[in-house]
């Protein structure tokens, strides 16, 4: 009887020690537990003290686990000390084209990730090559969309192409003067690509920051860092990992909307032989541009785009706006039946385009789900023919 008692009491301890050797994942995702008190002994010495001395040995000790959660760095966990991976892990489907599916190495951890890569380029070539790659693309398309318009609105006629005197370019062609300019040019931001391609900034103090910004994600920093930041800018939205990650998502931002607009100049000017400023209300003074700045604003003194559904949105009076549109009506009134009457004609005007504009997102909220739709049958279907 006692042996088989013996023999019983050491199967459940055989089970409890069992729970000790807890998976690392597991222990780095339940930050909630307490670590286990300590000692030196181990599953195998238990293990050969039961044999010997039986249970009454076992009930007086403890077995040292493997992994502590005590050694779990609590910063891991904090967006503020560390950027943190998979923001959009839960979702199936891209964002930037949601009527595809979410590329498997684009979640969300860097900054400018948005699901965008048609080609599937992610899952055949380096990571940070490519980022590194878009953000020098960027930052010259930024300096290239400030400049191209100014070189044509102050440059001398010398200095510009053709009898229309636009920006010299591929599209638009060279004179040999602007040859030479443009290739000294592309000569010098070739030099700073193979001097600065391999270059180190993990033991200077922004690549240091950055260093333990991406402790989670990869050992490589963040691309597009030289160390510059002479104006302190980069903390703008606080000196943290989230703070940071914000300013480049920025950046990147700006950098892609002038990729576009580089490429809109050059193809316009390319297609019409005529300056992308030439009677454009964006690069000459006149009241247009003052005016449609101004309707904006007065549209958002009485009105707010809201969410309707996942992609479209919803004009709606907003309720300060109503109470603001009966304060005008009022002070409108005691001026006079005429005033009153003008009044209530522009505030109808402006509850008229609400309404366009609402119907016409609601239309076209349609014909995309319409779109989406007939898109993923096709796809369903090829690959069920297949």
């Amino acid at each position: 009887m006692k042996l088989s008692a013996s023999i019983f009491a050491s199967f459940l301890l055989a089970q409890s020690v069992s729970a000790f050797t807890t998976p690392v994942n597991n222990i780095a995702a339940s930050s909630s537990l307490k670590p286990l008190a300590s000692t030196a002994v181990t599953e195998e010495a238990v293990s050969d003290r039961l044999a010997s001395d039986g249970v009454k040995y076992a009930t007086q000790v403890e077995v040292e686990p493997k992994f502590k959660v005590a050694d779990v760095d609590p910063a891991i966990l904090d967006p503020k000390k560390r950027v943190q991976t998979g923001r959009y892990n839960d979702k199936e489907m891209s964002i930037a084209l949601p009527f595809l599916k979410r590329p498997s190495q684009l979640d969300g951890t860097h900054a400018g990730d948005v699901g965008f890569d048609p080609l599937g380029l992610s899952e055949s070539n380096d990571m940070y090559t490519m980022m590194e790659a878009e953000v020098r693309h960027a930052r010259l398309a930024m300096l290239a969309v400030a400049g191209w318009p100014l070189s044509e609105l102050f440059a001398p006629n010398w200095m510009l192409h053709g009898p229309n005197h636009i920006a010299p370019s591929v599209l638009n062609g060279f004179d040999p003067l602007t040859f030479i300019a443009t290739a000294a040019i592309f000569g010098g931001f070739g030099y700073f690509e193979y001097k600065t391609s391999l270059r180190r900034v993990d033991d200077k103090k922004l690549g240091k920051k950055h260093q333990e910004d991406m402790a989670n994600v990869w050992k490589y920093g963040v691309p597009g860092d030289y160390n510059f930041d002479p104006l302190n800018l980069y903390s703008s939205f606080g000196d943290s990992a989230d703070g940071r990650k914000a300013m480049r998502e920025l950046e990147i931002a700006h950098g892609r909307g002038a990729m576009m607009g580089i490429t809109a100049f050059a193809a316009w000017e390319a297609l019409t032989g005529h300056s992308i400023v030439e009677n454009s209300m964006f690069f000459h003074p006149n009241a247009v541009l003052p005016l449609v700045g101004a309707a904006y604003l007065a549209f958002g003194f009485f009105y707010d785009i809201e969410n309707d559904g996942q992609y479209m949105f919803q004009v709606k009076a907003s309720s300060e706006g109503e109470v603001r549109m009966e304060r005008i009506k009022n002070w409108a009134s005691k001026k006079g039946p005429s005033s009153a009457k003008q009044m209530q004609g522009f505030l109808g005007e402006a509850s008229k385009y609400a309404k366009i504009a609402s119907d016409t997102a609601k239309d076209l909220k349609k014909k995309y789900d319409a779109t989406t739709e007939d898109y993923t049958k096709s796809v369903m279907s090829k690959n069920y023919d297949a």
